[in-house]
């Protein structure tokens, strides 16, 4: 009972992994590291000794125990990864903003030398209407 449980959660996990990956709705990056613990999954499903083996090999009393430990680790490495991936894009969005900025006052500052008003920016406008109506 167990087993089949343990099989179909590792099949599940595959095939959600394999359907975000079709729909482009997970970057291949991301998809290896999830796929490679859904075949971990499905493998130690499959043969649960392998389990029981690794946890005599590394002294550890239970195999619960041994998911557990690895789960926590797996957890904070993910965690660490996408803190850094959301640094690199906070960074990166930073960046962009600035040479907006300075792309936004050159044109300004053309349209001002020409004489001509620049046209309303529709972003700007709706705001603005927002916070009137």
């Amino acid at each position: 009972m167990i087993v089949v449980a343990g099989l179909t959660f590792a099949v599940a996990v595959l095939v959600i992994i394999l359907t975000l990956l079709v729909r482009r709705q997970l970057r291949e990056k991301y998809a290896v590291l999830w796929l490679t613990i859904g075949l971990i999954l499905l493998i130690l499903s499959i043969f649960p000794e392998l389990l029981v083996g690794l946890t005599h090999l590394l002294g550890v009393q239970l195999p619960s125990n041994l998911i557990f430990a690895l789960s926590i680790v797996l957890l904070v490495g993910v965690c660490l990864h996408l803190s850094w991936e959301l640094s690199r894009a906070e960074d990166e969005i930073r960046r962009l903003a600035e040479e907006t900025a300075i792309l936004r006052a050159d044109v300004d500052e053309l349209q001002a030398e020409r004489g001509t008003t620049p046209p309303p920016d529709d972003d700007l406008a709706v705001g603005e209407d927002q916070a009137r109506g």
